[in-house]
């Protein structure tokens, strides 16, 4: 599916500013909508935005259909009568750069319980009304996730391989003792995930009504620890105890010598086949129902994924299995419909990988600080680009343009950029938003630390590190006037500014 020429910007919802210690669906997540507007954006890209396990990282979250209660708003929540002000009267003195993840969990998950305290003692009916249907339309996949997370908070956090044998196997008699026991944790959970979903719909219709559209993530595979593995054994190689036999990663490449051992549990292709896929259809329409346009990660495991034999300490001793391919996406297109995928097409490319991109006309993704990456990282120059595509001046996984050009980048990767570019690098990521800008992809896109010319300290991951990643976090006077203004003048005059509407047209 082609998109129209526009542009946008990379910033996941934990980095937004405020005082409670993580970015929230509340009154800055407004406020960076109106920024987009007024600097002519049309896109505001995410990262999933699934409730984090292992590490916070949105790309290990125990649910592929759930959304994160640490995003709440805590003052939409006084505003709708479910906290009170004083509740907020003490917030502990959190980093305002950074989200210290362990300090903000303990605090506001405690305020998240009150508030569901105050939801079953005091909620209007209809508040009480809209959560029954709520939870009606997300049974499919809410009931499992919310048994399944509160037999993890009953077993202190152990990952559910380790549970009783019985819920192991999720025999029928040990889950209705279970959610007969746990009932009020359980309906906890369908209720932290009701105010996330009702705080994020109302923000993306807020954004959908100024122009702006939600480009979401969606990760190929899903952790292991999550109440999908746990729910559907059947799709996923597993032995008899629950654990896994082979798993995900990536061979050596430009991030790491040793490549990535994900860890995630793989698919098992022919049983999901042999369902039409329903367990994905299920997952993309869920996933429609919160984002605009999907960014499909590691789009190249669909034609095949590297599969590392479990127990290995790194991803160098795998080997290449065939996935999918263009079977799966035919049976996708035949249930929903041609859908507005992004095929993230990074990493070792293969001309099986190329051509399935093109059979079903997804735009893949350019990098380019790979641009002028020397060995094995190295892509295409800009001047070769193809409309059918999205340019980024680099993504999540990336060092900001700044701390590439100061300190990750070799010498000779520098001089080829600054001859391409013509410049003394002095605005070095100005430059590189002007490229993108100024390229012939369809799409253009900047994460907000290259935006606001910010160095490796503001970089959010980095792929072969453990933990440490995801706290980047923006303050609320980053977003100046200067800075909108310069941003659409970019977009207007590279031909990106959403066309007006006359009043006779209306």
């Amino acid at each position: 599916m082609r998109f129209p020429r526009a542009s946008g910007v990379l910033l996941h919802p934990t980095s937004l500013p405020g005082r409670y210690g993580i970015g929230e669906l509340g009154e800055e997540a407004y406020r960076w909508v109106d920024f987009l507007v007024g600097s002519q954006q049309r896109y505001w890209q995410v990262l999933p935005l699934g409730p984090t396990g292992y590490g916070d990282s949105p790309y290990q979250c125990f649910s592929a259909f759930a959304g994160n209660p640490l995003l709440v708003s805590l003052e939409r929540l006084v505003e709708v009568g479910l906290l009170d002000e004083a509740d907020l009267a003490d917030v502990p003195p959190f980093p305002i750069e950074q989200v210290d993840y362990g300090w903000v969990i303990s605090w506001k998950l405690n305020l998240l319980k009150r508030s569901f305290a105050n939801f079953q003692n005091r909620a209007r009916p209809s508040q009480k009304t809209d959560f029954y249907f709520f939870c009606q339309r997300n049974a499919s996949w809410l009931d499992d996730f919310a048994l399944f997370m509160a037999l993890k908070d009953a077993h202190q956090g152990a990952v559910w391989s380790t549970w009783e044998p019985d819920l192991v196997r999720r025999q029928g008699e040990a889950l209705a003792h279970w959610k007969e026991a746990l009932a009020e944790d359980f309906q906890r959970h369908q209720y932290l995930q009701y105010q996330f979903f009702q705080q994020w719909w109302a923000l993306k219709e807020y954004a959908n009504e100024q122009g702006v559209q939600i480009i979401g993530d969606v990760p190929i595979f899903v952790a292991y620890d999550s109440a999908d593995v746990w729910a559907h054994p059947e799709l996923f190689y597993l032995d008899e105890a629950g654990h896994s036999t082979v798993v995900a990663g990536v061979p050596p490449d430009y991030f790491s010598a040793t490549g990535q051992l994900w860890g995630n549990p793989l698919y098992r292709w022919d049983v999901m086949a042999s369902t039409g896929y329903a367990w994905w259809i299920e997952r993309f329409k869920a996933t429609l129902t919160t984002v605009d346009i999907i960014r499909l990660d590691h789009f190249r495991g669909f034609e095949a994924y590297w599969e590392v034999p479990a127990g290995e300490s790194t991803a160098v001793h795998g080997r290449w299995v065939k996935g999918p391919g263009a079977d799966f996406f035919s049976a996708i297109e035949r249930a929903l419909g041609r859908l507005p995928i992004i095929a993230e097409d990074l990493g070792v490319i293969t001309p099986p990988v190329v051509a399935m991109r093109e059979q079903f006309d997804l735009p893949g993704m350019k990098i380019l600080q790979f641009a002028f990456a020397t060995g094995v990282a190295k892509m295409d120059k800009p001047y070769g680009y193809p409309n059918n595509c999205v340019v980024y001046t680099g993504t999540h996984d990336n060092d900001t343009t700044l701390g590439w050009f100061t300190g990750s980048s070799t010498p000779e990767e520098r001089a080829m950029a600054l001859k391409y570019l013509g410049t003394d690098g002095h605005e070095i990521n100005w430059d590189f938003i002007r490229l993108a800008w100024s390229s012939v992809a369809d799409t253009a896109m900047v994460p907000l630390q290259d935006l606001l010319g910010l160095g490796t300290e503001a970089r959010m991951n980095y792929p072969s590190r453990a933990s440490g990643n995801w706290a980047w976090r923006f303050t609320a006077k980053a977003l100046t006037p200067a800075l909108q203004a310069r941003l659409a003048e970019f977009t207007a005059i590279y031909g990106r500014a959403p066309e007006k509407t006359t009043e006779e047209e209306l």
